[in-house]
């Protein structure tokens, strides 16, 4: 058994510390390890690490101070089972949703999918879906995605209403004067905007009616729910709207997802024909960044806090 490399951290100059671990963490293979020496407990390293590398390694203190600090750096085997659900892996690592947006796979409203049953409607083999999954870590580092996973259940709800929910108010009104724009003009020529301009006004009365649901009801019951338990203060919680609540706000994410893919299909993935204006680029650019402004949206609520809430309304 070959002996495990060993960094000196404290001979090293200040600015190069943090990279040089990463360099070194960088260049493991899968299961493999190294020890970094330090005369401080390096915390604030371990925070970073974690945040830009996520949940790929283990961190083991072999000597804990007060002098000296020993730790051994291992990298984990990653893989991913048959059963693993697209929801479950986007919401421990956003990365992955790339991975699953580019094969035309919904990780949000189809979220509880497993592996194998994406794979095999798609028809590819789950090798290969595991290898796309797994390069993602090797291209594109965490600290470019929030670890929303590991955010506070009511932070959450207000970072969905602060950002997600104010976005899809400021970008209706929007959408739907620049469908109404681009049919007017182009109409006669393409004749399946009428249908389009149709369908994305009332698409977008249903997402604001939505949305006035889980403000008004569901978002403030999450929110009673958690001071209850954090703080045993029944306020405002009442036991059992919350299931409730959850199922009809996720069959309407169902249907949003149905939209989304209508939208694409009559547009053929927004594809601007050869007379389109420049109002034409804009809606159709709108358009795909509302859709996947709305997949990382209904992703959070789905996979993350609706079963977040859900554990939690059980425990009471």
């Amino acid at each position: 058994m070959s002996a495990i490399p060993v960094l000196n951290v404290t001979i090293l100059p200040t600015q190069e510390k943090h990279a040089t671990i990463f360099n070194y963490f960088d260049n493991l293979q899968e299961g493999e390890a190294f020890l970094i020496l330090n005369d401080h407990n390096p915390k604030i390293f371990y925070e970073q690490l974690l945040s830009e590398r996520g949940n790929t390694f283990t961190w083991e203190y072999l000597e804990d101070g007060p002098v000296n600090w020993r730790i051994r750096i291992t990298k984990k085997l990653i893989s991913y089972r048959s059963n693993d659900t697209v929801g479950s892996i986007v919401a421990n690592d956003l990365r992955k949703a790339e991975v699953f947006k580019k094969l035309g796979i919904d990780f949000c409203c189809g979220g509880n999918k497993t592996l194998a049953e994406v794979a095999a409607e798609i028809n590819i083999s789950e090798t290969n879906l595991r290898a796309a999954l797994s390069a993602v870590d090797e291209h594109v580092h965490k600290n470019l995605f929030e670890d929303y996973n590991k955010w506070e259940v009511d932070f959450l709800v207000d970072y969905i209403i602060n950002i997600h929910h104010r976005y899809v108010k400021e970008a209706s009104g929007i959408i739907n004067e620049l469908a109404r724009k681009v049919t007017e003009h182009h109409g006669s020529n393409h004749p399946e905007l009428y249908d389009f301009s149709k369908r994305v006004n009332l698409f977008l009365i249903d997402m604001l009616q939505h949305m006035e649901k889980e403000e008004k009801v569901l978002f403030p019951q999450i929110k009673s729910l958690v001071q209850h338990e954090r703080e045993h203060k029944q306020g405002n919680f009442m036991k059992g709207i919350i299931p409730g609540a959850i199922k009809m706000m996720m069959q309407e994410h169902e249907v949003s997802g149905e939209d989304l893919r209508f939208f694409r299909k009559l547009t053929n993935n927004y594809t601007l024909p050869s007379d389109a204006c420049n109002s034409y680029a804009y809606l159709f650019k709108k358009m795909e960044e509302f859709e996947n402004d709305l997949y990382i949206h209904i992703h959070l609520e789905n996979n993350i806090l609706f079963s977040k809430a859900l554990v939690l309304e059980k425990e009471v």
